[in-house]
């Protein structure tokens, strides 16, 4: 088995200036409204440099906005033992809490219903997740419920955050917990 190539630490540094550049670009104005000139500006890079790192802003704007999704998946783990099943975890209302800065910018990313770039990374992790820990505890139907868990939380996320689900952090975080506690049981 072959390890990756440990990552230039330059190429790392760049690559979180321009994330850092982003959301303060974002912060000031939605994604569509930035311009790399700007941005690699703010970031003090070359633009050439820009474009050997990403693709595009979009491409930047999911990079800068991975962590949220990380963080969701590490939310929704957060419990030991037997979970609550009304109660979230601290956690994961506090993961809620913590996307009101970059709000915006998450909507533009995450579609209702939990597509969008962010939308399609956010699955893909959460899913790939889900399906590791039912595998492991050797349930029949983990493809199917890991599918389920990550569309529902995905798709409760996306709503929210553009206003089609009311409630602040700790109550959607108490919903969103009922159903994947219940998508959990019931198989």
């Amino acid at each position: 088995m072959t390890r990756p190539a440990p990552e230039d630490p330059r190429a790392a540094r760049t690559r979180e200036r321009l994330r850092g550049a982003l959301l303060a670009e974002c912060a000031e104005r939605p994604l569509a409204e930035v311009g790399v000139a700007a941005l690699v500006r703010r970031a003090g890079v070359g633009r050439a440099t820009f474009y050997v790192h990403y693709d595009g802003l979009e491409a930047l704007a999911v990079d800068a906005c991975a962590d949220v999704v990380r963080e969701a998946v590490e939310a929704l783990h957060s419990w030991t033992g037997r979970p609550d099943p009304v109660h979230a975890p601290p956690a994961l209302a506090g993961f809620f809490d913590s996307l009101a800065p970059h709000a915006g910018l998450y909507r533009e990313l995450l579609t209702p219903g939990g597509g969008g770039p962010l939308g399609r990374v956010l699955h893909r992790d959460l899913r790939a997740y889900s399906l590791r820990e039912r595998t492991r505890a050797g349930a029949a139907d983990a493809p199917l419920v890991a599918s389920a868990v990550a569309a529902t939380f995905a798709g409760v996320m996306a709503d929210w955050l553009h206003g089609m689900l009311e409630g602040d952090a700790a109550r959607i975080a108490d919903e969103v917990w009922q159903l994947l506690v219940a998508l959990h049981a019931s198989r």
